[in-house]
């Protein structure tokens, strides 16, 4: 198990360092949190014209869920497509679910206009069924299909053996519009290219308080403060004691990835194709194959921060679950990290009574919807258009701390015990 590094991204990433923010510094707007929401709004201010920003890390750019996670890059939200359109209508579900399909396609764009290398695999998303239920992988073809207008193509069982060699699936469907990449490649890329455009990024900078003042707003770091006219809170699971009207709004939740060494000519013995993955199941496993030949695993959420010896164990045991033939395999990386889950697992994306913009609770979805509301915030700030009104439907919502904690892992550990009984019902 290699200990150099924080994960695999981490080992194969080049960073730009950045200063810690001290004394005073005067801006038109202060972003806290340098992850894709923030990020994705100092990028789209400047491209609209604003670039007196400035931009405070607690340690390093991309250092959360952003540069951390699975790396898939496809439409929708946390919330479900099913209970989005149960909770907003066809019409509204129908526009916010745009948004992410826009999103999607504006992170291939930046790539090529900002020259970001960050391994992008443009080669879609794969949903397994896990069941041996076809209704598993109709019910939400039809859905994307009636609703969203979006055609989900099907895999026949034999196909997707052809593509995922393990008996483990029942067919499959691909979401063409979709793909993989490096995340803290692209994060890195996108605060180069926010800097030269006029960005001024801080790292080590962590926040202490957000104070209202006339005219603005006074953000205290622990060397300084930054005076703003407008401040954007997009700090994720990592963020305490700093504002609680949206700290309190989103509960923490680990996640848990790990990476194989190179595979080399035994790679395509279990992924033969160049997709990323995941499974019918609520508590889905997720992985890819990487252009080095590795495979990249992640899944399970928890409360608990697990350290990478516990991690490794507990994701080598669903890897092997799925692909018995690499039981020999060694992990090489192993890491977790915090997401931010609102209760009702929506993105909150806004203004609150004190005027403070945010962008939090992702879950686990969140690349396309990071930047979706650096789209929304960045027009409504530099040319004060409306915030999409289906967001306001999910609001800043208590979690009530560990009480929502403890709710939320028993709420987990009960869907995996039902997808453990459907498999073990259906699978026979």
């Amino acid at each position: 198990m290699n200990s150099t590094f924080d994960s695999y991204y981490e080992a194969t990433a080049s960073r730009t360092f950045y200063p810690a923010q001290s004394g005073r510094t005067d801006t038109r707007v202060c972003i806290l949190g340098g992850g894709l929401a923030g990020l994705s709004t100092a990028i789209g201010l400047a491209e609209r014209g604003v670039s007196d920003v400035t931009l405070l890390e607690s340690q390093r750019v991309g250092h959360g869920a952003s540069g951390r996670n699975g790396g898939f890059v496809f439409g929708g939200y946390s919330l479900g497509n099913a209970d989005l359109l149960s909770a907003l209508g066809a019409n509204e579900a129908r526009k916010l679910y745009r948004l992410t399909l826009d999103a999607v396609d504006l992170i291939r764009e930046r790539t090529r206009r900002y020259a970001i290398d960050c391994d992008l695999v443009d080669q879609g998303v794969i949903l397994a069924n896990w069941f041996n239920d076809p209704s598993r992988l109709e019910k939400p073809r039809q859905l994307m299909k009636q609703a969203y207008g979006v055609d989900w193509e099907y895999i026949a069982p034999d196909e997707l053996k052809e593509q995922l060699r393990t008996e483990r699936y029942y067919g499959g469907l691909l979401e063409r519009n979709a793909f993989h990449f490096h995340p803290l490649k692209y994060v890195c890329g996108i605060a180069q290219a926010a800097v030269q455009a006029g960005v001024t990024i801080y790292e080590q900078s962590p926040v202490t308080s957000i104070e209202k003042k006339a005219g603005g707003y006074i953000v205290r770091t622990s060397q300084g403060e930054v005076h703003a006219e407008e401040v954007v809170f997009s700090t994720g699971g990592y963020a305490r004691g700093v504002y609680a009207p949206i700290e309190r709004a989103v509960l923490p939740i680990a996640t848990y990835v790990v990476t194989t060494p190179p595979l080399g000519a035994r790679l395509p013995d279990a992924i033969n194709c160049q997709s990323a993955i995941y499974d019918t199941r609520f508590a889905f496993d997720y992985y890819r194959p990487l252009k080095d030949t590795r495979i990249l695993w992640g899944g399970r959420i928890s409360i608990l921060d697990r350290g990478p010896q516990a991690i490794a164990r507990l994701l080598k045991a669903d890897l092997v679950s799925v692909y018995p033939q690499l039981e020999d395999v060694e992990l090489e990386y192993s890491w977790g990290g915090l997401m931010s889950y609102g209760r009702h697992q929506m993105a909150q994306i806004g203004q609150d009574d004190n005027g403070i913009w945010h962008a939090v609770g992702f879950g686990g979805h969140g690349m396309a919807p990071t930047t979706v509301a650096g789209e929304v915030l960045a027009d409504a700030i530099a040319r004060r258009l409306p915030i999409p009104s289906g967001f306001s439907q999910f609001g800043l919502d208590r979690t009530f701390g560990l009480a929502g904690l403890v709710a939320a892992q028993a709420t987990y550990t009960a869907y995996q015990a039902r997808d453990a009984f459907d498999a073990r019902r259906l699978n026979r």
